[in-house]
């Protein structure tokens, strides 16, 4: 990692006072922006770091140093147009927050700014940064590979219904929050070459659908499945079947293993203080970004439009 880095963080709700925990621990120089003075204020109080309030477009105008890296949490459906005006402003690496945009035109247009702006935009699926991630790759290397998996993705409609988010964001709350699990399933196993999609059912606040169920093939060969109810009990969960093991994400933060020849789970042992000490996955997932290193857990905004096809296919929209 560089140590003339320089970074601007766009957001100083609760993302944003994740990311400057991480930021901070890493002793790397920041500055922040956000919309209202009290988040600046709250914001400031924590980690003595004052913001510029007002909004990205009347805040870049204040800043002294162009940042060489920005890093974006503001709420979903203002992802595409931040992430636009840092790469106009002359920003070359953004990380922005999950899912980058609220529909694969949004995506496009970030790809297509960044290509003209000679600059790099990737999107934050910290999961992938989990320990509990790195260890089942780990498992899944020495056994030769995934022969099967499965995973939910339920989300807790009856919560959902009740929060602030905007109504434009709800409705695509697959794409917005469910793709945590859709994308680490497929990252693990391999994405899909051929599959069936089944969805049923719809919320007040979600008239796509409630119920979702699937199977297919992956690239790599492997067969997998997945179901959700959002409107029944559930949780998160992603297993992953080898030749030797099944592993268990459930919850994902942690990983359990059956072995061959037992029905006996067991909870295996992973260096996960980072993951305790902060927001899972973010301080890895940061750490790569700035440290300019290829990694394959890294999602570009080019893959995430690639896999816009399969996450609008599980959604029902083609």
């Amino acid at each position: 990692m560089s140590d003339n880095l320089n970074v601007l963080l766009i957001g100083a709700g609760y993302m944003g006072k994740e990311y400057g925990k991480v930021l901070t621990a890493l002793n790397v120089p920041y500055s922040v922006i956000c919309r209202s003075q009290q988040s600046a204020y709250n914001f400031n109080e924590e980690f003595g770091v004052m913001p510029i309030f007002g909004g990205v477009e009347n805040a870049l105008v204040h800043i002294d140093e162009k940042p060489d890296v920005a890093i974006v949490a503001v709420n979903v459906e203002f992802l595409s147009s931040t992430v636009i005006e840092l790469l106009n402003f002359g920003i070359k690496k953004v990380l922005v927050e999950k899912p980058a945009g609220l529909n694969k035109n949004e995506m496009i247009e970030i790809y297509e700014t960044s290509i003209s702006m000679g600059a790099e935009v990737y999107v934050a699926y910290n999961r992938r940064f989990y320990s509990s991630t790195e260890k089942a790759l780990e498992i899944i290397s020495e056994d030769g590979g995934v022969s099967s998996f499965n995973f939910e993705f339920t989300e807790w409609g009856f919560k959902i219904e009740k929060t602030s988010h905007a109504p434009e964001v709800k409705e695509e709350w697959l794409l917005a929050n469910s793709t945590h699990v859709i994308d680490l399933a497929f990252f693990l196993g391999g994405y899909p070459k051929e599959f069936c999609t089944f969805n049923s059912g719809k919320l007040d606040w979600h008239s796509r659908a409630s119920k979702y169920a699937g199977a297919g093939i992956t690239d790599k060969g492997s067969l997998f499945s997945y179901q959700a109810n959002w409107d029944a009990p559930g949780r998160w969960a992603v297993e992953i079947l080898t030749n030797e093991h099944r592993l268990y994400f459930r919850p994902m933060e942690e990983l359990s293993i059956q072995k061959k020849g037992s029905v006996n789970v067991e909870n295996v042992e992973i260096d996960n203080q980072l993951d305790l000490d902060f927001k899972p996955g973010l301080y890895k997932q940061v750490e790569t970004i700035l440290s300019n290193r290829k990694d394959e857990r890294l999602v570009t905004i080019e893959d995430q439009i690639n896999h816009m096809e399969f996450y609008e296919r599980i959604d029902g929209k083609i």
